[in-house]
């Protein structure tokens, strides 16, 4: 599964940065990258439930925000030692009238805190009667991991494709640790902190890797979860890696879009028509991700995609040629506004691999992968290649990244309490056919596709924002 929403992907000298929960928030830099996180404490601090939370200040830039830290095992088997100094941000009263709200951001990579401002606006009804509760989560923000050369090459991007030496180059920074960065990892986390905050239960809202982690959490402790919402949903299960459905479904989009507009021509035949001349099949993909995100709708006149594709067909590739390396371009972001190393050390853990999980050799695996991809049926994922699903940035992470400890599945499987699925029918980065079987195994699941929405809808559409409030104040 592609963990992973295109959490911060921007680009250079096109376009301006675009999160998965809002636009990105400007922070400084991360310490070089060292064997141990950046912030890890000694050992002896104790376990975060005893501990609660320590250090209450304002939030920066949030003056009526309670920023404080809560202090998590790095490893909870003991065998390795150090801790992690996890910064949370409370907003609201303890005796709020529909309790307290946990929001959890995407990525893996994103952090949680900076987008208190944005959650609070476009949330207003639900948050007068809920407290607020966000977190950066162990790797991001004030732990972020910092792998440069791995940053530069792909900031907060999904589908571009690293180079091997990166990848190994962050792994190798991190060593051993770079076992303790599971979503496993991060749902004990969060019940640390459900119980530093004396709370009995609470609902829970995540927005793209964010469902993933709200899902496994509700696996989990179910009888903690009073609702649960997942927006822009990735697969529990771990799967999707190849991105079959996405790929598939952008005929769809471009279509839709084309219909819209009334340009005249079929995008799609001409974007097979690109992809199979020119052989930029990851680029262009990549390019239509992230215009789901921040042009669902493929008219902005800035982009001009749909035009640019067009004339690329016909023989002037300028445009499109410009656009497709812009939005290959890292847009600059630290590792505190989006950490790619835990990115990636998250996302070789959690998922399934055509090699099998994270712990399989390196050697096999580029073998498995090219017979996953054979499998594939071409007309899956017209008008790309099916070279594309596996050239994609997602599997050319883990290829490389060193056999590691994969992610613990939770204890359950089954989503008991009610449970709100949005999904824009315009979003490539977690696709609505996702959205469709998580609705269809759990009976429980409610789910609502937004007509023009792309990624992130409670953030970027309207009415996600609605349904979600709705829902929350049932």
């Amino acid at each position: 599964m592609t963990l992973l929403s295109r959490a911060c992907t921007s680009m250079a000298a096109v376009l301006t940065a675009a999160a998965c929960v809002g636009s990105s928030p400007g922070s400084a830099a991360g310490a070089p990258p060292v064997p141990a996180p950046p912030t890890a404490v000694s050992s002896d601090a104790g376990p975060a439930a005893a501990r609660g939370l320590t250090g209450h200040r304002p939030c920066p830039g949030q003056p009526d925000v309670t920023c404080a830290d809560l202090t998590v095992p790095l490893d909870r088997s003991g065998a390795a030692p150090g801790a992690l100094k996890l910064q949370a941000a409370v907003v609201g009263d303890a005796d709020a009238p529909r309790g307290t709200l946990l929001f959890l951001t995407g990525g893996p990579g994103q952090p949680g805190v900076p987008f208190v401002p944005r959650i609070r606006s476009r949330l207003p009804e639900a948050l007068a009667q809920y407290r607020l509760v966000m977190i950066d989560q162990r790797g991001t923000g004030g732990t972020a991991i910092d792998c440069p050369a791995l940053q530069k090459e792909v900031g907060g991007s999904d589908t571009v494709a690293p180079t091997a030496a990166a990848v190994t180059a962050c792994a190798e920074s991190l060593g051993r640790n770079r076992d303790f960065y599971t979503t496993a990892d991060t749902v004990a986390d969060l019940e640390d902190l459900r119980r530093a905050l004396r709370v009995p239960s609470w609902t829970v809202d995540g927005v793209s890797y964010g469902t993933f982690t709200a899902a496994q959490y509700a696996f989990a402790h179910p009888q903690r979860v009073r609702r649960l919402v997942l927006d822009s949903v990735v697969p529990l299960d771990g799967a999707g890696v190849l991105y079959e459905d996405s790929l598939g479904h952008s005929a769809q989009v471009l279509r839709t879009a084309c219909r819209e507009q009334r340009c005249g021509f079929d995008p799609a035949r001409d974007l097979a028509k690109v992809v199979r001349r020119d052989d930029n099949g990851v680029g262009l993909f990549n390019l239509l991700v992230i215009a789901s995100i921040i042009d669902p709708k493929l008219d902005n006149p800035r982009y001009g995609i749909l035009d640019a594709l067009h004339a690329s067909a016909g023989g002037d590739r300028s445009r499109l040629d410009a656009l497709v390396t812009g939005f290959a371009g890292s847009s600059g972001e630290t590792p505190a506004d989006f950490s790619s190393g835990l990115h990636a050390a998250t996302l070789c853990a959690d998922s399934r691999w055509p090699w099998g999980d994270a712990s399989a050799p390196v050697e096999g695996r580029e073998r498995a992968l090219k017979r996953a991809v054979q499998r594939i049926r071409p007309a899956d994922v017209w008008p790309f290649q099916r070279e594309t699903a596996g050239g994609q940035g997602i599997p050319r992470t883990c290829l490389p990244w060193p056999a590691s400890r994969p992610n613990r599945p939770a204890p359950g499987d089954t989503l008991t309490m009610p449970v709100l699925l949005l999904a824009g029918d315009r979003d490539l980065s977690t696709p609505v056919e996702w959205a469709r079987q998580v609705a269809a195994a759990h009976p429980k699941a409610e789910l609502v596709v937004l007509e023009g929405a792309g990624h992130s809808t409670q953030s970027r559409s309207d009415a996600g924002a609605r349904a979600a409030q709705e829902f929350l104040l049932r």
